[in-house]
């Protein structure tokens, strides 16, 4: 039995068909690799990298993030002790309360040492002023971590005399959830410690 010859235009029906189909394919291709270019470069345009003090290469916005994180940990220093040091009879506890929200147990420990050694009763029983005159904060970064030195500058008025001295502050910061007003910058100061206290200066 011979077989039929199969009909010519459906033979050439099938043909176009599978062409076409490979035609569309391509061209479905070849876009989606265009629009992939395009993307990358898009990308790499909008991602600039900054070198490192090793030589090597991270991206700016890693550097901008750091930046804003220095930005908002100094903020917290001079916060912190302002109101920590920065006290009358009028508002030392006030400003105290505040300033235990910006650090952990090592803050409370020097405020209940504080407390015991009789600072806030002579600052009522005399009406001292603890005014802050400046803040100078430096961060440093290890592995992640971030610590800082502060040399706060303050006076203590007496009435007839007023006595200037430096306070050399260390400690470690670590990132809480914000908590406005209490703690802005969501940020926490560990281990802090008044390295060294001296006076500079008095006036009569």
């Amino acid at each position: 039995m011979k077989t039929p010859y199969k009909n010519i235009y459906n033979v050439l029906k099938l043909n176009r068909f599978i062409v076409l189909a490979v035609v569309v394919c391509a061209l479905l291709s070849s876009t989606f690799s265009v629009w992939m270019v395009f993307n990358t470069n898009q990308k790499a345009l909008n991602s600039a990298f900054a070198i490192n003090t090793d030589g090597s290469i991270i991206p700016l916005k890693l550097v901008t993030q750091k930046e804003n994180f220095r930005v908002e940990a100094l903020a917290h220093l001079d916060l912190f002790h302002n109101y920590f040091y920065n006290i009358d009879a009028s508002n030392y506890e006030r400003n105290l309360e505040k300033a235990l929200w910006l650090g952990n147990s090592s803050v409370d420990n020097l405020y209940r040492q504080k407390k015991a050694d009789g600072v806030y009763n002579r600052l009522l029983q005399y009406s001292l002023v603890q005014k802050v005159l400046s803040i100078d904060s430096r961060i440093s970064e290890n592995d992640g971590s971030y610590g800082f030195t502060t040399i706060t500058i303050f006076e203590i008025n007496r009435g007839s005399i007023i006595d200037t001295y430096e306070l050399v502050s260390t400690g470690n910061l670590i990132m809480v959830d914000r908590n406005f007003p209490n703690n802005p910058h969501g940020l926490l100061i560990t281990n802090y410690f008044e390295n060294t206290l001296k006076k500079i200066s008095d006036e009569s």
